[in-house]
């Protein structure tokens, strides 16, 4: 089927999308994997568990002789079928375990007893995982970054993913990155799998693009719950910062149309009957997150504006009443706020525009600044 050899050229598969099935147990899976990665483990968790304390008591040859008790004809059956039908799809594809050992090696001799040679992850994915995160410290290293700002509501992430060089973290973060940027099914990836798509998505520029810069929101140290790696983060601060100038008006709609009309038909799709109750509650949880910080008259304020805008919308379907209440959050928090923090960043803005001076600029200054 295949006639690739095992390999260890962690660059090219991560470069190329390379397809691949993951042997590990479920539980490993979901802590954090590879994107184009389908888990058919070899054992299941509990399996995995049993073999894995019968290799520590006893040994290796023990070990193997359990897990060839545990793997009953059913399963090896069902497991077989299932990696022929990924292999069929992906025949220039790979498959790995977490060492690129015991698991994989017995993965490829099944496959072999029915004619198939597939190759393997030398390393696994211990060493795949640790190529990333070499990754992301080299991106730091040597990758210059540029870093993308403007008042909330200016649609920086729309004109970011305009330009030439971009590395989307809200994107990747799947989170819009404030207090109602959660999405409808408030999913975000793990730890490690945003870190992953992180050094990827990095390890893509400098490949296409060895001589350019990064163009990159401005962000916290946090997206929705993940964490910006320190190291990455504390170079974004220091980085030049461009600015992006919207009017006051401008940034009203983008934000109700960015925050809530765009947002209110997945709701609707999702939850049927029940749009209204998770909508209401996904906006007015949200709010309630930065109540202290807003205080209890302007939460309140704040509070009825958005309860008269959610009535008037299940009454009517206009969003246009939610203006009230995105410009009372703008002038009584989110802009004092960032004008706060953009006054202690250390970097001056070394540029100001609209969208469209703001797309020239970064396609021209960040084409060659290694």
């Amino acid at each position: 089927m295949s006639d690739l050899p095992n390999t260890d050229n962690y660059h090219d598969l991560f470069i190329n999308n390379t397809p691949m099935i993951d042997v590990r147990a479920p539980i490993e899976f979901d802590q954090g994997a590879f994107p184009n990665t389908i888990n058919v483990p070899l054992l299941d968790d509990v399996q995995r568990e049993k073999v894995g304390k019968k290799y520590k008591d006893a040994g290796q040859d023990e070990a193997i002789q359990l897990g060839l008790k545990l793997s009953t004809p059913e399963m090896r059956e069902q497991r077989l079928t299932d990696w022929i039908q990924f292999i069929h799809q992906n025949p220039d594809g790979y498959l790995y375990c977490f060492r690129g050992g015991l698991r994989s090696r017995t993965s490829q001799a099944w496959l072999k007893e029915q004619g198939i040679n597939y190759p393997l992850v030398t390393g696994g994915y211990k060493a795949m995982r640790n190529y990333l995160l070499q990754q992301i410290e080299e991106t730091v290293q040597h990758t210059p970054f540029v870093i993308l700002s403007g008042l909330t509501g200016s649609g920086k992430t729309r004109v970011l993913n305009k330009t030439r060089y971009p590395v989307d973290l809200e994107g990747l973060a799947d989170h819009k990155g404030s207090a109602f940027g959660r999405n409808v099914n408030d999913f975000q990836p793990t730890p490690i799998n945003w870190e992953n798509q992180l050094s990827i998505s990095c390890l893509k520029h400098r490949n296409l693009n060895p001589q350019a810069g990064i163009l990159l929101e401005d962000e916290g140290k946090l997206i929705g719950r993940l964490l910006i790696p320190l190291e990455f983060h504390k170079k974004m601060v220091i980085s030049p910062r461009i600015f992006l100038e919207r009017s006051f008006e401008q940034r009203v709609t983008i934000i109700r149309e960015d925050y809530f009309s765009n947002n209110w038909p997945q709701y609707q799709q999702k939850f049927g009957l029940q749009a209204e109750e998770y909508f209401s509650s996904f906006l007015l949880d949200s709010l309630s997150r930065i109540k202290k910080r807003l205080g209890g008259e302007r939460h309140a304020q704040i509070h009825t504006a958005f309860s008269n805008a959610l009535t008037h919308l299940f009454k009517t379907g206009e969003f246009l009443l939610f203006d009230e209440a995105i410009k009372l959050l703008l002038l009584e928090y989110y802009d004092p706020m960032y004008q706060y923090q953009l006054e202690k960043k250390p970097k001056e803005v070394v540029f100001r525009g609209t969208e469209s001076e703001i797309i020239e600029w970064s396609n021209h200054h960040l084409q060659e600044m290694t």
